[in-house]
């Protein structure tokens, strides 16, 4: 009954939080409706595409998500559940779901552009560059990372197809993966090229994603992990450069049913093991300051990440999903209202681990999202069961597409800063650069330099890249709200809102790197440091130094926008 409790309580404190809290920032900073988006201003059929709501929204969430907020809630959960409860719920009202519309807001305000342009129009230029670069850090350290989990999650130590009772789980989500490409790239040429309408279309799409998920229970495909990273290398910069309506609206649109599937079924779960205790809620309401992944402060707060807040969420907020939002009256459902469901799902995750929680310290799973899997499966049915079974595979993969998916837009994110780094301010695209510059701007050049250096990352399987990623994604959330509030202070807007959750994001990620730094110099001055630790050491000083500047660049912004105020 706890774990009904948990939910239920989650869902109304969040639903008054979009319905309130929500409304109040979109009153606020002025959303109006009849102002042309980016989207329809500039469209271009690549990049700027007005999408439908329901469109956008599937692409948004399914893009924020990932594995993001079944991974960080799970692995906090050594802390309570309590701790985590809270900051999901307060996390994502106040400060997760308040960067992402602020982001989304913004972004749409300056044609679709990224937070270096919003920063530059509060704080300058440099502080412009000195961001672009600290994104792209974060950005390589994103492709490092989902490039290291999906090609374990398809990995097998055979090649080419398997049937029948040979196919093995990754096999299967390797195929069903490739048939929704497959099952994209259809589904865009009927919406945008046959004229069919969504709802029909969305019912071919799900029908498609059905039959997919059949073919590959049955069928599957098998190659290494090294030849696996080559190909989703490819994958995701030929997906990076062609239209939008080609593979990144479709794909994601079709994966969020697999999300929403997965949610309303963890929910049902729930709601049958109160009742009828197929499983117990075992995880502690509170276990104390230090656990095995750190103290509370600042652990909790990095390693719960997209449950909660992530800046990785404000990228996409500033880098796709303004340049496809076709009404700004959609802001607030597609920012806000985007976090706020991942909230929840972090917390459906808590609970899914919680009913194998014991399994879960024991190390018996893989990973989190084995042991999110596993939750929910144990709900329907005892291990070994058919229903077990079905459950387990068919939330792994869920997990998978995900991650995938955000992968495939954070490339697209790379390409977008890339250009921008080496653009003069009256360059519009990389054709109006000139010489060299000319060179580095151009989409495929940002492109295959960002994919190879992801991919090479993400082939070594550095355990330190999962480190570096939390706190450089809580980091870029601490300079996103920052960014944001200089740009409401610079038009006149209400911007207080923000102050709380930008100095405690920055103390809390610049508190992680520090304690990084000391342990890192520490294990070089006794000798015991690997390949990986000089690699952490380096990456983790780089983003410090840039995020402290930019924290000085964004005081003396304020103080200036306080000395205007007074005169």
């Amino acid at each position: 009954m706890t774990a009904l409790l948990i939910i239920v309580e989650a869902i109304i404190l969040l639903f008054l939080g979009y319905v309130f809290y929500g409304s109040w920032l979109a009153k606020q900073w002025g959303i109006d409706p009849t102002k042309k988006t980016p989207a329809v201003e500039k469209e271009d059929g690549v990049d700027y595409v007005a999408a439908k709501p329901a469109v956008l929204m599937g692409h948004h969430f399914s893009s924020i998500a990932g594995a993001g907020p079944i991974n960080g809630p799970i692995q906090a959960s050594v802390f309570g559940w309590l701790p985590v409860f809270l900051w999901c719920v307060i996390g994502g009202i106040f400060f997760g779901g308040l960067q992402d519309f602020g982001s989304l807001f913004a972004s749409i305000r300056h044609d679709g552009k990224s937070v270096g342009e919003i920063i530059k129009d509060s704080m300058g230029s440099r502080a412009k560059k000195l961001f672009i670069i600290f994104a792209l850090l974060v950005l390589i350290l994103v492709i490092a990372s989902f490039v290291n989990v999906v090609a374990g999650t398809f990995k097998s130590d055979t090649f080419g197809f398997t049937t029948g009772d040979a196919v093995t789980g990754n096999e299967t989500t390797a195929i069903i993966s490739l048939l929704f490409i497959i099952l994209a790239i259809i589904y865009g040429i009927l919406t945008n090229k046959l004229g069919v309408k969504t709802l029909p279309a969305t019912i071919i799409g799900i029908a498609g994603i059905v039959l997919s998920v059949v073919i590959g229970l049955n069928v599957g495909f098998a190659m290494s992990r090294t030849a696996w990273i080559v190909v989703i290398g490819i994958y995701i910069a030929v997906a990076s450069l062609v239209p939008v309506w080609i593979l990144l609206q479709p794909r994601d649109y079709l994966s969020s049913f697999l999300l929403y599937f997965m949610m309303a079924l963890a929910v049902v779960g729930i709601i049958v093991t109160a009742f009828t205790h197929q499983a117990t809620f075992a995880i502690p309401a509170v276990t104390g300051w230090t656990t095995k992944i750190g103290t509370l402060f600042p652990a909790l707060f990095i390693t719960v990440a997209c449950g909660a807040c992530s800046g990785f969420h404000s990228l996409i907020s500033t880098g796709t999903s303004s340049k496809q939002i076709d009404n700004e009256k959609n802001a607030k459902a597609i920012g806000y209202g985007s976090m706020l469901i991942e909230s929840a799902l972090g917390i459906v995750s808590l609970i899914a681990v919680g009913m194998v929680y014991q399994k879960y310290l024991d190390g018996e799973f893989g990973s989190p999202s084995a042991a999110f899997a596993a939750g929910i499966g144990i709900m329907f049915g005892n291990e070994g069961s058919g229903q077990y079974k079905t459950i387990y595979a068919l939330l792994t993969l869920a997990v998978s597409v995900f991650a995938l998916t955000s992968l495939d837009t954070g490339t697209r994110l790379s390409r977008f800063m890339f250009s921008e780094l080496f653009l003069k301010e009256d360059e519009a695209t990389w054709k109006d650069a000139k010489g060299v510059r000319m060179l580095l701007a151009h989409p495929l050049f940002g492109t295959s330099i960002m994919v190879i250096i992801g991919c090479v990352l993400g082939g070594l399987s550095l355990s330190q890249i999962w480190g570096l990623f939390g706190a450089a994604n809580q980091l870029l959330a601490g300079i996103a709200l920052l960014a944001v509030a200089a740009w409401l202070g610079e038009v006149g807007k209400n911007n207080k809102m923000f102050f709380i959750p930008t100095v405690f994001m920055l103390t809390a990620t610049l508190t992680s790197l520090v304690m990084t730094i000391f342990k890192k110099f520490a294990a070089i001055g006794k000798g015991e440091a690997m390949w990986g630790d000089y690699f952490q050491l380096v990456f983790a000083l780089a983003m410090a130094v840039l995020a402290v500047i930019l924290v000085v660049e964004g005081v003396q912004t304020f103080a200036k926008q306080a000395k205007a105020k007074k005169k």
